[in-house]
């Protein structure tokens, strides 16, 4: 693993600039945490934008249980904290929110009241929102970006506009017509979207059932995971040999969220589900080398 060298730099940046979308703070590190921890520590310039305050999680220990939007409130700000912990566990100094933080509220579940609540990020215009991101496109102007499935990977409504902004922006940051006061336009050459095969779940859930004694009151099942994919739909494996100890660490920053024990981990309905070190992705625009890649710049030029 090198670090960055002057020679590598283009337009002051490192030569090589990773962008990834997320809903809420914990999301990036559950999906890209080995990759970003990878791509940071290999001197690449790892921007996350994070799109909501996770104002309506659960809270996972009893101490901090007052933080719940239907008690005494305070979780998206302690969410910041959280978030910033597990970056520098990452190794990752650019993270930002979505036009400044608690623009965007955390709008819970599909199907919940908060859906409908006036600066849910579910009811923001996507283009309004998508202007916010065109403008850390065109500063940071990456090759690669990182975002959900159309479906936001299991249907949470924050995960589904996250999915429709980053989109969107991708496309507009392009256009020299749109908005020339957020910077010179800018191209990106690939996209990702998050994905696991699902037999590699299904395994990981069969050792989880099997393990003795069990590390949660519960185990989950394959559908718990977002992104489930068949195994032909995935071509790009970033490989966690070295890094799933760092992404464990950034996990568990995550506190209110997140609940590790190596190699699982549970959210706050106490199923466990595997930590899983590898990760997976599926090339949705851009030129595809042939056969699975291990780089997500892979083809990619300065």
């Amino acid at each position: 693993m090198t670090g960055t060298s002057p020679a590598d730099l283009a337009n002051g940046l490192p030569r090589r600039r990773l962008l990834l979308v997320h809903a809420h703070p914990d999301d990036e590190t559950i999906n890209n945490g080995t990759t970003m921890a990878r791509y940071a520590a290999e001197g690449a310039h790892v921007t996350l934008v994070t799109c909501t305050l996770g104002e309506e999680g659960e809270v996972i220990p009893a101490g901090l249980a007052h933080l719940a939007a239907d008690r005494d409130g305070g979780l998206g700000e302690h969410r910041i904290g959280e978030l910033a912990a597990a970056m520098k566990e990452l190794g990752v100094a650019d993270h930002r929110f979505l036009g400044g933080p608690g623009r965007f509220r955390d709008s819970g579940m599909m199907g919940v009241p908060q859906n409908d609540r006036p600066g849910a990020f579910w009811q923001a215009d996507v283009d309004e929102a998508a202007a916010h991101l065109v403008e850390v496109i065109r500063e940071v102007r990456p090759q690669v970006l990182v975002t959900y499935d159309p479906h936001g990977g299991y249907g949470h409504p924050d995960h589904i506009q996250a999915h429709r902004v980053a989109m969107r922006a991708a496309d507009l940051a392009g256009e020299r017509a749109f908005r020339r006061d957020l910077g010179e336009p800018h191209q990106i050459a690939r996209i990702f979207w998050n994905c696991v095969p699902r037999p590699l779940v299904e395994e990981g859930f069969a050792r989880l059932r099997a393990a003795r004694p069990q590390p949660f009151p519960g185990v989950g099942v394959p559908e718990d995971v977002p992104g489930l994919v068949d195994e032909a739909e995935v071509t790009t494996v970033i490989d966690g040999a070295g890094y799933g100890a760092v992404k464990a660490a950034a996990m568990r920053a995550h506190a209110t969220q997140i609940e590790v024990s190596e190699p699982w981990f549970a959210l706050s309905n106490g199923l466990g589900q595997p930590l899983l070190a590898t990760e997976y992705y599926r090339l949705v625009r851009g030129e595809a080398a042939a056969g699975t890649e291990h780089d997500l710049f892979a083809g990619v030029s300065a």
